[in-house]
């Protein structure tokens, strides 16, 4: 191996194998510089040391020929590396054992070598020239219509312990927020799943999908550029302790709320009624847009449509085309009137079991009128009211199209299904005064078509035994008008009498049902009967017994403004009776007037409570108490008047303690039904009050009024309530029972 310092070099060979060795010494440096023992005036000694070395070949080489890594370290690096890292760092009687050289804080710092950069002291800086404004400049203004937040000021509404909404935006005002508030309040995720059990995590999982409500309530009010800030923390700005439970607050940035663009309703301007119909939908250009309030105007326009004679109209689903640089949404709805009709027959598709005059004569339309969807509808509830049919459909057919500025004509055509029309029902029912009664009957409700019906009826109970049989014609010279003949035997064993009657009646009456509850019914009727009675048997001892021929007239009407036939909450009735009749017993003929008017009123209390309240006044005017028949006499007490009594209990008594009834009667009751929550709320509890007087007298003696306490339970069902009341008389008699049991279907009144 030849020296590089006289200028030979090595073959290409030899150097490659020299390379890895000629890599030590800078590995001797490291591991010099890197030893607890050198010191940092050594370190530079090696470094000046270096650059004497690499300085040398350098100034005799050509400066323009590449440096190789062999050109700059010496062989004598090579052949004892551990010598030539050492060079320079013998140490110095001059230099601390630290290394470092006491130097004075005002030693000035030498020039470093080959830079020509003045100190900082010595910087000598002009005068900053002042630049004029450019008069070409234009500022821009700030944009006055942005929403402006105010975070810190945010107006904070909570809803729990666990969830806060904040409203941070002042203006433009968020005009929906208290409407935004309530919806948002009623689906919340953490509203509904609160617990005092929730943890950072459960809340967290919940936000996000309260997060995604907000956003979608946003879009249905048409805040569209929205944003909701979301924050889950236990500890607020200021507290150096957290609360035990967490809490979510979403900050609402509604931003500008959208409103209509366009508003395109296909083919709805080539209907007859137009103007009408546009009326009804109530969206224009420029309303603030609000999604939900589309489907309603849709929901108007579609009846309109179905109310002014347009029964094939078809109406597409909405779209709406956002637009965000307008702050706009396109609406778009393609309607299709279809034409406009008018009335014309009903044809029945099976007349033997229901024929289209007697369908025409239920319906509520004439053939002629302008078509009504409600109308085809009510026809349908009115067939099904029949129960006769177990489905029914109702469709316009067009018979005629429109001509001109003539409207088409159509049929209704009604397709039937026949419900199997024989019935057996029995009903059962108990009181401890009223002891035990069975109902059974068996019916054909089209046994006359069309709907005349057979019915034959018993009853088997401690105190009454009854066969009967009716015939009854539903929709009978017109809707919802009722043709009854009834015959019925029966016998009656009460507290106060004991009658055996045989009787015929008929009504023709206009009545409420499930299905249509009228605000006025009314009955009149006739009746005549043959009765057999006499006073109960007390300790043995008989009275004497005595027939009555009755004959009679009456006449009754309801004003009914409740909400349920079975089980108002809220609402009046009002009921009026007049009977005239005449009664011939004893070869003596009497006259006398028979009146009744009642009155009940329901009022809903918050959520769960229903306060119900009735009065009834009675009387019968025009003879004396013994030409009147003791079954045709007034009584109180039992379930149905003053609870707590037995039945017709109430009133004056001969000397044996038999009730011998009265000429007048007055009652009164008062009960808060109650709902539980038990069973999906079909349990309530019914504390009440009632009170009731008979006199012999024609006006009523408030000096005898009976008071009656208790409590009931009513379960209610599909079909009505089932009622359980336990009354307890306040001021009974002798021979009042201490505690009286009602069962029956239905509430007390």
């Amino acid at each position: 191996m030849t020296n590089s310092a006289n200028g030979s070099r090595p073959s290409p060979a030899l150097a490659n194998r020299e390379q890895p060795m000629r890599c030590l010494p800078r590995m001797a440096i490291r591991q010099a510089t890197n030893s607890p023992t050198d010191s940092f005036r050594g370190v530079l000694h090696a470094c000046a040391a270096v650059l004497a070395l690499v300085a040398a070949p350098l100034a005799a080489q050509d400066m323009d020929a590449p440096q190789r890594l062999e050109d700059l370290i010496p062989d004598s690096a090579v052949s004892d590396p551990e010598a030539w890292a050492q060079q320079g760092t013998v140490a110095d009687p001059d230099v601390p054992a630290d290394g470092l050289s006491e130097v004075a804080v005002e030693t000035p710092i030498a020039d470093l070598p080959g830079t020509d950069l003045a100190w900082p002291e010595s910087l000598e800086i002009g005068d900053i020239d002042v630049l004029a404004p450019d008069e070409d400049i234009q500022f821009a203004e700030v944009d006055e219509g942005r929403p402006q937040i105010a975070f810190a000021d945010a107006e904070l509404e909570r809803i729990s312990d666990e969830l806060v909404l904040g409203f941070p935006q002042k203006a433009p005002p968020f005009s929906e927020r208290g409407d935004f508030f309530n919806r948002f309040k009623a689906l919340s995720t953490i509203e509904q799943l609160d617990s005092d059990e929730d943890n950072v995590a459960q809340l967290a999982a919940r936000a996000r999908q309260d997060e995604a409500l907000l956003n979608n309530l946003l879009h249905v009010y048409g805040y569209y550029d929205g944003e909701i800030v979301r924050s889950i923390g236990t500890r607020e700005v200021g507290e150096n302790t957290a609360d035990t439970r967490p809490e979510v607050r979403f900050d609402i940035i509604p931003g500008p709320r959208y409103t209509y663009g366009t508003v395109t309703l296909g083919q709805l301007d080539t209907a007859p009624d137009y103007p009408a119909l546009r009326d009804s939908f109530d969206i224009n250009s420029g309303d603030f847009l609000q999604s939900d309030v589309i489907v309603q105007e849709q929901f108007d326009l579609d009846r309109a449509l179905g109310e002014t004679g347009y029964p094939f109209a078809a109406i597409d689903a909405p779209e709406l085309l956002i637009d965000h640089d307008r702050l706009e949404g396109d609406l778009t709805m393609l309607v299709t009137p279809g034409g406009k009709y008018i009335f014309g027959e009903v044809i029945s598709d099976d007349p033997e079991f229901l024929s289209s005059k007697h369908l025409a004569e239920i319906a509520r339309f004439e053939p002629g009128d302008v078509y009504q969807r409600s109308l085809s509808l009510d026809l349908r509830r009115a067939i099904t009211a029949t129960g006769l049919v177990s489905s029914v459909s109702v469709t316009p057919r067009e018979v005629t199209p429109p001509q001109g500025d003539q409207p088409g004509v159509v049929a209704m055509d009604v397709a039937l299904q026949q419900a199997k029309l024989r019935t057996i029902a029995g009903a059962i029912g108990f009181g401890t005064e009223e002891g035990i009664r069975l109902q059974a009957s068996w019916e054909h409700r089209n046994l006359f078509p069309p709907e005349g019906s057979l019915r034959v009826r018993g009853i088997i109970g401690t105190r009454e035994q009854l066969a009967g049989v009716t015939f009854r014609k539903n929709n009978f010279g017109g809707r919802d008008k009722i043709l009854t003949l009834d015959a019925y035997a029966s016998t009656i064993d009460s507290d106060a009498y004991d009658a055996q009657t045989v009787a015929i009646r008929g009504t023709y009456e206009r009545t409420s049902n499930l299905l249509f509850q009228k605000p006025l019914s009314w009955g009149v009727g006739a009746e005549i009967l043959a009765s057999d009675e006499r006073n109960r048997i007390v300790d043995g001892i008989e009275r004497p017994r005595q027939r009555y021929f009755i004959g009679s007239l009456f006449g009754r009407a309801t004003i009914d403004s409740t909400d349920s036939l079975l089980d108002p909450t809220q609402g009046f009735r009002l009921g009026g009776f007049l009977g005239p009749e005449t009664s011939r017993t004893e070869g003596q003929q009497f006259y006398y007037l028979r009146n009744q008017a009642d009155a009940s009123y329901y009022q809903s209390v918050g959520d769960s409570i229903v306060v119900a309240g009735r009065v009834r006044f009675a009387s019968i005017q025009g003879a004396d108490l013994v030409g009147i028949a003791p079954s045709r006499r007034l009584y109180g007490g039992g379930g149905g008047s003053v609870r707590g009594y037995g039945y017709q209990a109430i009133g004056p008594k001969n000397d044996l303690g038999e009730p011998i009834g009265g000429r007048s009667l007055v009652e009164a009751s008062i009960e808060a039904r109650i709902g539980t929550g038990f069973f999906d709320g079909a349990v309530s509890i019914v504390p009440f009050l009632d009170a009731g007087s008979v006199s012999t007298a024609t006006v009523p003696d408030f000096g005898a009024i009976k008071l009656g306490v208790g409590v009931g339970l009513r379960y209610t069902t599909g079909f009505g309530p089932i009622r359980v009341d336990v009354g307890v008389p306040l001021n009974p008699e002798e021979d009042d029972a201490p505690v009286a049991v009602y069962v029956s279907l239905g509430q007390a009144f």
